[in-house]
């Protein structure tokens, strides 16, 4: 992807999630009692260091989950979800710097961080590799690197049903559900130390560190 395609994606992705914005937690939640509520805790359990960056910071779901001791700078894409992100801290009487920036492009220096994490963000940025390899670059040596994320599934004929399905999703919601997180965290640069699947493996946690350049 050229780096004006990349642009223009990115500029879509952001006017969809701005359009669903005021809507998006209500769209969600079947999934979140469900599935993702439970996984974002456990996810954030594992968090280390006093210095933590969430990227994709939506309408602020994970909030709740911030360790009391970290200082978390929290980004996100969406102007309108990160309002509703705001309100929401206000709301549980939560410090946080929050951010507006793309993924692909993170405004911080290198290796600030001990802790990235991100939950259901790289199935909608437009270059995931790339986004990936930010947060590689921004992560301390030795630094962790937390995502729970929706990917394309091993069985054969559901994996083919989300390619057909995909560039509806893709249209429609930004959200792209087909594809191989998995992989494209391992060609940014980490490496994976641990990876646990659900609801037959289309949802997985990774926890990963800065690998070899």
């Amino acid at each position: 992807m050229g780096k004006n395609d990349s642009l223009e994606a990115t500029r879509r992705e952001q006017e969809i999630y701005d359009r669903h914005s005021s809507r998006y937690d209500i769209t969600q939640w079947p999934m979140e009692l469900f599935a993702f509520g439970r996984l974002r805790q456990r996810l954030w359990e594992q968090v280390q260091g006093g210095r933590v960056l969430e990227v994709g910071v939506g309408t602020g779901r994970n909030l709740p989950h911030y360790p009391a001791q970290a200082r978390v700078a929290a980004l996100d894409l969406s102007p309108g979800m990160l309002l509703r992100a705001v309100k929401r801290a206000d709301r549980v009487g939560r410090q946080v710097d929050f951010v507006l920036a793309d993924a692909e492009r993170l405004p911080f220096r290198d290796q600030v961080f001990d802790t990235v994490i991100a939950t259901c963000v790289f199935c909608s940025v437009p270059d995931p590799v790339q986004g990936l390899r930010e947060l590689r670059r921004v992560s301390r040596p030795g630094g962790t690197t937390l995502l729970l994320e929706h990917v394309r599934a091993r069985n054969p004929v559901l994996g083919k049903v989300m390619d057909w399905l995909n560039p509806i999703s893709l249209r429609f919601s930004g959200v792209s559900i087909n594809r191989d997180t998995v992989g494209n965290v391992k060609r940014a640069g980490l490496a994976v130390e641990h990876e646990e699947s659900f609801m037959m493996s289309i949802v997985k946690m990774l926890r990963a560190r800065p690998g070899d350049a």
